[in-house]
């Protein structure tokens, strides 16, 4: 005997996985998620996130799914190694890290598969130069720190004070504007990226490499808008948590997310 639905979810979420699930096409439904605040709640130290047990069965339930029915990917401004450790994905899952710099997949032994990745000199130059000045940034700044990525640096201020991370973050954005990188915001974070990618150009080239009928993308973050932007009229953007959004639904926590999921799976199972 299963439990019922340990959130209610709103009939428009309900009637747009009906109507994705009732899709017959010649491809899978791309099931992709951000991973932090969506899957795994939102906590102070980074390396202590985890997917809920929710969030984590109805994963593994996606992922058993038929290749032509539907893939799933986890799309995150993490690393790939940190994504693959925290997040603990079956095997099947798509992983992209550092907001589609990294590509990999979940064998069926665990171990992660990755695509070969590297930068050009001038873009490791200039890694450095960002890495040097956002170190340079947090040093004397109580809670900042630096996350080093193979194409980005990340300031995080979520355990400063507030004037300390409006001070930081503004030094951040500067440092961004005087090299050749690429600057994102998030929540409480700074990227600088050598390497232009975003979740929404990830999320155009999953859907290309895979033939998908239709995307649902599950986002919570500044950074997923870039990917709801990429959905088209049949697919179902899912906004987790409060703020503007272009998405088309929105849910207000992860276990909400995680009951998402769950009702997907059990619609892509029938």
């Amino acid at each position: 005997m299963t439990e019922g639905p340990a959130v209610p979810l709103d009939r428009p979420v309900l009637d747009a996985i009906a109507a994705l699930a009732a899709l017959d096409g010649e491809g899978p439904v791309l099931v992709a998620s951000d991973f932090d605040g969506v899957l795994a709640p939102l906590v102070d130290d980074p390396s202590a996130s985890r997917p809920t047990p929710g969030a984590s069965a109805a994963l593994t339930r996606l992922a058993a799914l038929p290749p032509g029915r539907a893939r799933t990917a986890l799309v995150s401004g993490r690393n790939l190694a940190a994504l693959a450790e925290l997040s603990s994905p079956p095997a099947g899952v798509l992983l992209v890290g550092s907001h589609g710099a990294e590509r990999g997949a979940v064998l069926g032994s665990g171990a992660v598969e990755t695509l070969p990745f590297a930068l050009e000199p001038d873009q490791a130059d200039a890694l450095r130069a960002v890495s040097d000045g956002l170190e340079a940034i947090a040093g004397p700044v109580d809670g900042a720190w630096v996350e080093h990525k193979p194409s980005a640096a990340v300031l995080h201020t979520r355990r400063c004070s507030p004037e300390d991370a409006r001070r930081s973050v503004e030094a951040a954005v500067e440092l961004g504007a005087s090299l050749p990188v690429h600057t994102m915001q998030g929540k409480d974070v700074v990227e600088i990226a050598v390497v232009e990618t975003s979740k929404g150009q990830a999320i155009d080239a999953l859907r290309a490499e895979l033939g998908a009928v239709a995307v649902v993308y599950l986002g919570d973050d500044v950074t997923d808008e870039r990917a709801f932007a990429v959905l088209h009229e049949g697919d179902l953007g899912i906004k987790v948590g409060p703020g503007e959004t272009v998405a088309r639904v929105r849910v207000s926590t992860t276990d909400d997310a995680a009951e998402v999921l769950a009702v997907l799976a059990e619609h892509l199972e029938r």
